[in-house]
């Protein structure tokens, strides 16, 4: 995968990302943080999920250990703690991306999986998991809107590459 593919999916979680957050601050008070049916129990729970995983995989990136024990914080955080979370996150692994040689790219990380077993991914795996990863969950975001009930942003790859200029255009 290419340095500026890499950049690009980045480009598009952080746009993402950013979307989805905006619609849940306009959510009616409370709504963030009322029970839904859902794994993770709410959608501030279901964000903040996605930020520990990055940053799981932050630490596995730069070598060292993260300290999680569970895929989640202990406690929940507040929207706007978990939003600057997200945003430094982001913006973290779109300087990290930016710096990567073709040859580090495709380097081999080793990791303990937090439930147990050895992980082994290229750094650009890695990064594409952190994407996919929290397209996954903005979709559990999603649905629960309907649950509010209010109407989720439209945060599609297409969506992304038809609204926002890109690199080079």
């Amino acid at each position: 995968m290419s340095s500026s593919y890499l950049r690009k999916l980045l480009r598009y979680r952080a746009w993402a990302d950013g979307l989805t957050y905006e619609a849940v601050a306009n959510l009616p008070e409370g709504a963030a943080s009322a029970p839904r049916a859902t794994i993770f129990g709410n959608m501030l729970r279901t964000l903040s999920h996605t930020w520990v995983v990055d940053d799981i995989f932050r630490a596995h990136l730069q070598g060292r250990a993260h300290g999680y024990t569970s895929r989640n914080t202990l406690e929940a955080l507040t929207f706007d703690a978990l939003w600057q979370r997200q945003q430094a996150m982001n913006a973290w692994y779109q300087d990290y991306a930016a710096t990567l040689s073709p040859a580090q790219a495709a380097e081999v990380v080793a990791f303990q999986f937090i439930g147990g077993g050895a992980g082994r991914m290229t750094r650009e795996e890695i990064i594409l998991h952190v994407v996919n990863h929290a397209t996954y969950h903005r979709g559990f975001v999603a649905d629960m809107f309907y649950q509010v009930p209010a109407r989720p942003p439209a945060t599609d790859l297409p969506v992304f590459l038809r609204d926002v200029p890109q690199e080079g255009d």
